[in-house]
């Protein structure tokens, strides 16, 4: 890096210069140090408070390279990146960086590090509520209107969401799940309510109090 000029506008390229130690490239990690791991939140956190949510857009924090970034609009905004979502992966054609795989430039020593995508672990439980919800709460109707409205939301959707959807909805509750599948698939008009299917542990309970 060659300093071989002074700033022309104080405030433009001084005052409003956000530069935080967390703007890093694959290859460079960060060091055990404690006010470093500090100040890698906390900068680019008080740029955020002092200059704006779009502090980055500014002339002079913009990177010469065209980045891959994950949000965009907010306030103060002036520089716009298309309507696909940032949410990754997507399937609207948003470019995003992987950084996934092994750390190379780590420094802890409890075992390997690596950036992937998190992995479910047999004690985690992400459905257990909502399934709770499903067959302990609500009654007939209005797992019957559930099953309406996600089905007509779900209809239309491309055929990856679709999956997906229908996936976490069986998770929540297998029964609930089929419902919205069959809806889904079965419904021309996404609007109109599927046939009520009564869920096996309410019919158990009922005939068990009878």
């Amino acid at each position: 890096m060659t300093l071989n000029e002074n700033p022309e506008n104080f405030f433009a390229q001084i005052d409003q210069a956000g530069f935080a130690p967390s703007n890093t490239v694959p290859g460079i990690g960060f060091s055990p140090d404690k006010m470093l791991l500090g100040r890698v939140f906390a900068y680019a956190d008080a740029h955020r408070a002092r200059l704006g949510a779009n502090f980055h857009q500014l002339p002079v924090n913009q990177p010469l390279t065209p980045a891959n970034l994950y949000t965009f609009d907010g306030p103060m905004a002036y520089q716009h990146s298309g309507a696909q979502p940032v949410y990754v992966p997507n399937s609207k054609g948003r470019p995003y960086a992987d950084a996934s795989g092994r750390v190379d430039d780590g420094w802890e020593s409890d075992g390997e590090m690596v950036r992937a995508a998190y992995q479910l672990h047999a004690e985690d439980d992400d459905f257990g509520q909502a399934g709770t919800l499903v067959r302990d709460v609500w009654d007939e109707d209005m797992r019957a209107r559930c099953v309406a409205t996600v089905s007509g939301l779900v209809a239309t959707c491309t055929t990856r969401v679709k999956e997906r959807a229908l996936w976490y909805w069986k998770q929540i509750d297998a029964v609930l799940g089929a419902q919205i599948e069959k809806a889904v698939h079965g419904v021309a008009d996404p609007d109109s309510p599927p046939a009520t299917v009564q869920h096996p542990l309410v019919e158990h309970r009922t005939q068990s109090a009878t």
